[in-house]
């Protein structure tokens, strides 16, 4: 018998997404469904997965374990939101209203508006205050079932500011239970200051911002926006040199508005992943398709932004190409906490199949971030991070849109969301910690 403090019975539908990892062509559409299934954990840890049946022969509950009843539900792997600018200040309600108007994302920037005023924002206010706006914004990806999601800085753009912001990142990680993945993404835009003198901004960038960084061990992953007017490929490739140097995995903003050949640089640098992809090139889809690079698609992007054009999904996945799905949460481009949401967006815009969808925010996700081997699917072994949703079954997650349909939450074996709530959290990351209500 396998002892448990904790097991989940009685499930509709366990989704499980085990199988192939990471998960392309036909096997994007496997999702290992348990049909009234149970999942049971010991000190975080996932110790059965199986039919009620299964579990009733080989499971022991401890005593004093809980037993959460999962009749009517589907549940799945904790949501993994592998692209996400996290912490920030401020936000740009304002340039919404003249994108409706007509005015292009672009054009705003272009004016001092989009990134620069939010790299104002950020600037402007403090580590205290922004670890605060974290939280919150934790709080709602919690309650709509994501419980890891890596978080970029890029919105200081000098050393005093991007370091605020990942120390914000640190901090916020260890009040929250959500998990945060850190990236270094100073090199997302050119500072107002520095427009005529990129190459100083990039000398301080590889000598002062990423040496203090690498020091502190303040992010894992390194992050460029790889496009025209921003970086180009020989001066992505010149810094991702110095964050290998550092020790730091890359990550790339590829081929987003104008194809560069931002992937195919993702794929020749060995990135884990190459994120928007808008743009890319058939090319760049065989070069991905090869590659252990992850395409981190964001299509919340061009439905906020109001642009037709949107990612190939399609011709990835049939290519072979590792597919992930991402919120791009930030005030310019993709204002949503939701992973649930850009599910949604990815069938019903992109053309994805549910099934590929939801392996697309769970296990392919986290391969995106490089912690598929600890979540991202339902098997033992790994961490009891789990979803359960208001759902009869898993294709209703994409056909009831509109509504965030997660009742419980668990992350780390730990209740945290609980009937559509957080509350009281007990000792985890070695603290205690709270949610707001």
């Amino acid at each position: 018998m396998v002892s448990a403090d904790l097991a989940v019975i009685r499930c509709n539908q366990v989704v499980t997404c085990c199988g192939d990892i990471p998960k392309r062509g036909k096997s994007l559409n496997d999702l290992g469904v348990i049909n009234q299934g149970c999942v049971a954990s010991s000190k975080g840890q996932i110790v059965f997965v199986g039919t009620e049946a299964d579990y009733l022969s080989q499971v022991r509950l401890e005593p004093g374990g809980t037993t959460l009843d999962g009749s009517g539900k589907t549940a799945l792997p904790g949501l993994v939101d592998p692209h996400t600018h996290l912490p920030f200040g401020g936000s740009r309600e304002n340039e919404f209203l003249l994108r409706i108007k007509g005015a292009t994302y672009r054009e705003l920037a272009a004016q001092g508006m989009g990134i620069q005023s939010t790299v104002d924002a950020t600037r402007a206010i403090s580590q205290d205050d922004l670890v605060s706006l974290c939280l919150s914004r934790l709080d709602i990806m919690l309650l709509h079932g994501t419980t890891t999601v890596e978080g970029k800085s890029g919105y200081g753009l000098n050393l005093k500011d991007e370091i605020k912001q990942l120390l914000a990142l640190k901090h916020a990680d260890q009040l929250h239970p959500v998990d945060i993945v850190k990236t270094f993404l100073g090199a997302h835009e050119v500072p107002r200051e520095y427009k005529s003198r990129k190459g100083e901004y990039i000398k301080l960038l590889t000598q002062t911002i990423l040496p203090e960084v690498e020091k502190n061990n303040l992010a894992e992953f390194f992050d460029i926006f790889c496009e025209e007017g921003v970086y180009s490929v020989e001066e992505s490739r010149h810094l991702i040199a110095a964050a290998k140097k550092a020790g730091l995995k890359i990550k790339l903003h590829a081929d987003e508005f104008v194809s560069l050949g931002g992937s195919q640089l993702a794929v020749d640098e060995g990135a884990v992943s190459a994120e928007h992809l808008i743009t890319i090139t058939d090319d760049g889809i065989q070069k991905m398709a090869a590659s252990n690079t992850t395409a981190i698609l964001l299509p919340g992007v061009p439905f906020f932004l109001l642009q037709n054009q949107k990612a190939p999904a399609r011709a990835l996945i049939e290519a072979g190409a590792i597919v992930a799905l991402a919120t791009d949460f930030n005030p310019g481009s993709s204002m949503t906490e939701s992973q649930f949401f850009i599910m949604q967006l990815a069938v019903y815009l992109l053309n994805m199949t549910v099934e590929e969808a939801i392996n697309a925010v769970t296990i392919n996700a986290a391969y995106g971030i490089d912690r598929h081997t600890e979540i991202g699917s339902l098997e033992v072994g790994k961490k009891m991070d789990m979803v359960l949703c208001d759902a009869p079954n898993f294709p209703y997650l994409v056909y009831h849109f509109g509504i965030n349909p997660v009742r419980h939450v668990i992350k780390n074996g730990k209740i945290v969301v609980r009937d559509k709530r957080t509350g009281a959290l007990p000792q985890s990351k070695g603290r205690t910690k709270s949610l707001r209500k």
